[in-house]
């Protein structure tokens, strides 16, 4: 199992960075997993390209714009509680144009349906959020209010 409390970029004497607003776990994962998932690609082509397929389909506009769509497998990554899942699903809902406060709802959906378990995911989400909209350069608050 990961150690959560891990920095990628101290050494093995320094003390692990667990701010979570400077701490870059989120973003770290998301990157990790964009480059094992092209190393999957490369490795099962043919699988790969069937979930890929499946998830272009599967979030592309129809009834559900993509946004809510993203916002839809967010709260279902909280709730089955999938590390790389919330950082995908929080980075794709804000790609997709989700502002904070309706992640922030999603998560509150998450944890109702999901009960403790989610809500402690549902920090994990929050954490991503603060993370990306960081890195992003994007307002930590809801800008209507």
């Amino acid at each position: 199992m990961v150690n959560k409390m891990t920095n990628t970029n101290s050494t093995s004497n320094s003390t692990p960075n667990t701010d979570p607003i400077t701490n870059q776990k989120h973003i770290d994962k998301y990157n990790k997993l964009q480059t094992l998932s092209s190393q999957l690609i490369k490795e099962m082509p043919e699988a790969m390209a069937g979930f890929g397929a499946l998830h272009v389909a599967a979030v592309s506009e129809g009834a559900l714009d993509t946004k809510t769509k993203e916002l839809i497998a967010l709260g279902i990554a909280i709730t089955v509680r999938c590390d790389g899942c919330i950082a995908f699903h929080v980075h794709d809902a804000l790609s997709a144009g989700a502002n904070r406060q309706e992640i922030i709802e999603c998560i509150s959906v998450a944890i109702m349906m999901g009960g403790g378990p989610s809500m402690v995911y549902g920090c994990e989400a929050l954490e991503a959020l603060n993370q990306f909209e960081k890195q992003q350069d994007l307002p930590l608050t809801d800008p209507s209010s």
